[in-house]
């Protein structure tokens, strides 16, 4: 979804070679994507396929480094805070190849959580950081990161505008037998709410607590650890409850933007959310995207089944939405910063 709008504004400008790692390896996720949002193929695809957060960085380090020695880029671009993020920001820093990084300067402030591991040591690697809103350049400046800040936007915000009218085309909850504003909208992906019995076992609580219909496409990794956990039967079997395949950026947006609500721990869900004006409940207990939570677009509610209940009781987005994110340009201020015509 980052790639997409940045690739177009990219092409017209620069040579781009485009490098999949294969770190979301399911085709359900990786190929519906690159397919229905028109991402130019991968000029390389490294196979890294599934493994611990080690494994995966450790390939992607071995397999992307051969690929710089004989492509010799003048820059590395990574977006985010997966683990690919962080292997292709490694992998470039040992060649001496300067780094930058999208989605730069974002913290929850929990070094426990892979990602935030992922963005901190990426931002302190990079040579560009271009980063989406104001509170993300203090944070880089609280760590003595000022070089290099570009305060764009967020690129997430040009995917959603130029994707929404493809969206609207969509069948949207038709498809589940509902009606805009009739059901609440889930995704659960991270490991915390997945990597334990105690944590999925809080899920299926949550879930049963959100007492009214529901649609939930269901990540393959959070469907594999509920089903090793003997908790799928359990889930398929709360009331209201509609247990959907994982569904491309298409389609999900057509069931986010008619949902009453959305429940997630999904980042990037939360900012969807906010640009649609659709009430989000988080399932954390913090949040990189804290604007959205400040601005009562977003309510942190843990894994706790009441406080999920009272913040959809509650949910309402305000009806004015500040501009948090940028105006929508954030890929064309990304490339007039790389090819040094100035900081957007």
């Amino acid at each position: 979804m980052k790639a997409a709008p940045l690739a177009r504004a990219l092409r017209r400008h620069a040579v781009e070679v485009l490098v999949h790692t294969g770190q979301h390896y399911d085709p359900e996720l990786a190929d519906l994507f690159f397919d229905e949002l028109d991402i130019p193929a991968p000029d390389h695809a490294l196979e890294v396929g599934p493994g611990t957060p080690n494994e995966q960085l450790a390939l992607i380090i071995q397999r992307l480094d051969p690929l710089l020695a004989s492509e010799r880029p003048d820059l590395v671009l990574v977006y985010g805070d997966t683990t690919t993020t962080l292997g292709g920001a490694l992998a470039a820093a040992k060649r001496d190849v300067p780094i930058a990084h999208v989605e730069a300067g974002l913290r929850s402030f929990v070094r426990s959580m892979p990602e935030e591991q992922n963005r901190v040591v990426t931002d302190h690697l990079s040579k560009l950081l271009f980063v989406p809103t104001d509170v993300a350049v203090a944070n880089l400046a609280r760590e003595g990161i000022a070089d290099g800040v570009h305060l764009v936007g967020d690129v997430m915000y040009d995917a959603a505008l130029l994707f929404a009218p493809l969206a609207a085309r969509r069948e949207g909850p038709a498809a589940y037998g509902l009606e805009t504003g009739g059901y609440v909208l889930v995704t659960v992906h991270r490991a915390a709410a997945t990597d334990t019995r105690e944590a999925l076992e809080a899920l299926v609580e949550v879930l049963s607590a959100i007492g009214e219909p529901a649609v939930f496409p269901v990540h393959p990794r959070t469907r594999h650890k509920l089903e090793q956990a003997g908790l799928w039967d359990r889930l398929a079997a709360i009331p209201g409850l509609h247990l959907a395949p994982p569904v491309g950026y298409l389609d999900f947006t057509a069931l986010l933007v008619s949902a009453r609500a959305v429940v997630t721990d999904s980042g990037g869900v939360q900012k969807e959310a906010y640009f649609h004006a659709i009430p989000c409940v988080t399932l954390r207990d913090e949040t990189e995207w804290v604007e959205t939570v400040q601005g009562g677009f977003n309510a942190l509610t843990g894994m706790h089944p009441q406080r999920v209940a009272a913040a959809l009781a509650g949910a309402a987005a305000p009806a004015e939405r500040p501009a948090y994110y940028g105006d929508g340009d954030a890929s064309g201020k990304i490339v007039s910063a790389i090819l040094g015509r100035g900081d957007g």
